[in-house]
């Protein structure tokens, strides 16, 4: 069994885990299911396939901006709902401090 090649408690140790006996007793046939599998894998020939960084071609959706009147609001009433405004505009915090 593959597991026999990881101590699980001192994983879990590692990984600060509190396991109990019955979760170890659990967890390590599927601890071995996966080293079964991750051996398999190792054992594939990928000489010739490319290194991908993602496998599922990506694209982006892009859509023209447009201005829809209805959904534009009116500058008073978004400032009604701001904490603090300094003339037309939203006051918010310093957060770069200034040299000097």
């Amino acid at each position: 069994m593959p597991t026999d090649r990881i101590d699980i408690r001192h994983v879990a140790r590692l990984a600060r885990l509190a396991l109990t006996d019955d979760e170890i007793a659990t967890f390590g046939p599927q601890l071995g299911s996966l080293m079964t599998h991750v051996d398999a894998l190792a054992k594939l020939d990928t000489e010739n396939v490319a290194a991908t960084a993602q496998v599922v071609p990506s694209r982006n959706v892009q859509r023209e901006d447009a201005i829809r009147p209805e959904t534009i609001l009116a500058r008073d009433v978004v400032l009604q709902n701001a904490p603090q405004v300094q003339g037309p505009y939203f006051r918010v915090p310093r957060i770069i401090a200034e040299e000097g």
